[in-house]
């Protein structure tokens, strides 16, 4: 990673007259690249209005992810903030977002490396730490992500939320992203909603998740086949489910693999196959949930009581949490395979002996 920009501190002040950021887009030739799945979003109205759902910036600390041509860039310097991290991963961008940089002295600070590995345990002042139980720190996460990142990485960071490492080193940081509308309407569906999924509960069960408004695909640059949704979270104070986040996840992730079924169909790939029955009802049983709901309808106390439940599970039998569904049908089929393979190795050798 190299830093391009030092901080330091300087008076309030207004952006100067700089280039549009259409004049940037066409003064370094920057193209959106499908591969990336990148989209500009130019109107300064609905960038400002993006910065607006953060909160009050100003004298803030913010982290920009993918800030691209640099339009949510503006907005935030514009709120008056004391300090902006840009992270971007695309080289093609930094010399546009220097101009900012310059434009505003001391306030920016360019990374050019991948927010997916960019360590944000340092990346902002200690002094802006807070504690967990206290009001969400001064520190602001804000991003219109590439569609091809925003569900590994909002995922990352529910599970930097669940152990308040990275960005939540410092406390409740809180984030307000961008997200296609399908996904962001997984991430805010309610029990029973046609779009809630493993999405839905892992978001929920850590954080208020706001739905904030829609932007419609025109207004980007290529206009993408797909709404976007802007997203506001504040981590909880407390999760809905006291269990750590690879066990919630796991038990999340069986119950909506198969989403059609009867919850019970997803939690037995919990079980290995000798005893997964008996273990089935066992855990539906003492967690109080009716097998035959679908997944979309359990609520998050039932998926509260299945992780408590499944976890007294493992402590009874520590093997159980790294038993691995998908492994155990992989190892089935070689074994098939391999005795079919014998089968008619076997065969065409009796018809050479006759």
């Amino acid at each position: 990673f190299c830093l391009m920009a030092v901080p330091g501190k300087v008076a309030a002040f207004h952006l100067p007259p700089l280039p549009t950021v259409g004049e940037i887009i066409k003064l370094f030739r920057l193209k959106a690249q499908k591969q990336l799945s990148q989209n500009f979003l130019l109107d300064l109205r609905l960038t400002d209005k993006i910065v607006r759902q953060a909160g009050e910036l100003k004298n803030a600390h913010v982290c920009e992810v993918g800030p691209g041509p640099g339009g949510i860039t503006r907005s935030i310097l514009s709120a008056g903030v004391e300090q902006l991290l840009l992270i971007e991963k695309d080289a093609r961008f930094i010399p546009g977002l220097q101009m900012l940089s310059e434009a505003a002295p001391g306030k920016v600070r360019i990374v050019h490396g991948d927010i997916l590995t960019y360590k944000m345990e340092k990346a902002f002042p200690k002094h802006l730490k807070k504690n967990w139980e206290d009001e969400p720190p001064d520190i602001h996460i804000i991003g219109n992500l590439p569609f091809s990142v925003s569900t590994p990485l909002i995922i990352k960071w529910l599970e930097n939320v669940s152990k308040k490492d990275g960005p939540f080193i410092y406390g409740r940081t809180q984030m307000t992203l961008t997200f296609q509308k399908e996904v962001a309407e997984r991430l805010t569906a309610n029990p029973g909603g046609k779009q809630r999924s493993r999405l839905s509960i892992m978001s929920q069960h850590l954080c208020t998740v706001e739905n904030c408004f829609v932007i419609p695909g025109q207004a980007f640059v290529p206009k993408p086949e797909v709404d976007v949704a802007v997203v506001h979270f504040t981590p909880l104070v407390e999760p809905k489910i006291q269990q750590p986040f690879e066990l919630v996840e796991k038990v999340v992730r069986s119950v909506f693999q198969f989403r059609r079924k009867y919850c019970f169909r997803g939690i037995e790939t919990l079980f290995p196959e000798s005893g997964r029955l008996k273990r089935t009802e066992q855990l539906m049983m003492t967690a109080n949930v009716d097998p035959t709901l679908r997944p979309f309808q359990l609520s998050m106390s039932q998926f509260r009581n299945l992780c408590n439940t499944y976890r007294k599970m493992c402590d009874e039998d520590p093997g159980l949490f790294v038993y691995n569904y998908r492994e155990e049908l992989r190892q089935k089929k070689m074994m098939r395979n391999l005795q079919k393979s014998t089968s008619q190795h076997n065969q065409i050798e009796e018809e050479d002996q006759l």
